[in-house]
């Protein structure tokens, strides 16, 4: 039984995308403030450079772990199966998770999930630290969501709805500022990662330099039950990272709701009226939810 590392099950707001032969991205990454880093041996590298990626992402692991970032990297696929040279080379200590993109079904990630297996065999590693991260980016994969997330090592599943992007033309939907047209499969996406206990994450923005455009989009996917996105220039991880953590106005908000229900509860009262609201249990749970997701991003108190 496949069980993850805690520290892979943490949230990731902001979800920061390297191109795996950029070595002076690579080596500036862990100072962006992102709370997880992609390095990309995939669709960011040309096909004559994808060698020469696969050894440097590999061999910049370690110190990005030692530096305290979080790393992931996504690796290739032919038709057939993921690229078990990218697993093999980057499955090394250091190492939290593999992007898995365009998955077709659950069978995909059972037969990524066996090839990482072998990969920790014979690099030494624990087995099952390997956390895998499917984008969902073909219409069955996202028709099978459900299953997909299930897989014991699958710790989140990304709704990716970038503009003109695999997805969309999965679907062949066009692509608007209010995202009406993947609100289905948004929902589908949280829906099935919740079910499983495992995070949704949203993404892609593809205008970089919009930061007002990315707010308006992080905090709808916020709204939307995302815990946090996929991204793609150091610009936007405050926006982002800001989008996805509790204000001091919402904290103070949420802990007054719990002492006020705290305080009716010892008077043997099961619900309160707070600042105009009813209060019972169902309310006070999601409030120390919240209070509990700004402590874990260094939230105000």
């Amino acid at each position: 039984m496949t069980h993850l590392p805690r520290s892979a099950m943490r949230p990731i707001r902001s979800f920061l995308f390297v191109p795996g032969h950029r070595e002076s991205w690579i080596d500036r990454v862990a100072g962006h403030g992102a709370d997880a880093v992609i390095l990309d041996l995939e669709d960011s590298v040309p096909t004559d450079h994808k060698e020469a990626a696969r050894a440097l992402v590999a061999d910049k692991i370690a110190g990005l772990a030692a530096a305290g970032q979080r790393v992931y990297v996504r690796i290739n696929r032919s038709p057939a199966l993921y690229d078990f040279d990218d697993i093999l080379a980057v499955t090394r200590e250091g190492l939290e998770g593999l992007v898995l993109s365009k998955p077709g079904g659950p069978e995909d990630i059972q037969i990524a999930a066996a090839l990482v297996s072998e990969a920790e065999m014979r690099n030494g590693l624990e087995l099952g630290r390997i956390a895998l991260t499917p984008t969902l980016e073909t219409a069955r994969s996202m028709q099978v969501a459900y299953e997909i997330a299930l897989n014991p090592r699958v710790n989140a599943i990304c709704g990716a709805s970038a503009k003109n992007g695999d997805s969309a033309r999965a679907l062949g939907i066009e692509w608007s500022p209010e995202g009406t047209e993947t609100l289905y499969m948004s929902q589908r996406t949280v829906m099935a990662a919740r079910a499983t206990g495992k995070m949704p994450l949203g993404g892609l923005w593809q205008d970089v330099h919009d930061l007002e455009g990315l707010e308006r989009y992080a905090r709808r996917n916020h709204a939307h039950g995302f815990v946090g996105e996929m991204i793609l220039h150091p610009s936007n991880v405050a926006v982002v990272n800001r989008a996805y953590t509790p204000t001091p106005e919402e904290i103070r908000y949420f802990k007054g709701m719990i002492e006020a229900y705290e305080k009716a509860v010892a008077q043997g009262i099961g619900a309160v009226i707070y600042d105009g609201d009813h209060v019972d249990l169902a309310h006070v749970q999601t409030a120390h939810a919240v209070v509990a997701l700004a402590e874990g991003a260094g939230g105000e108190d």
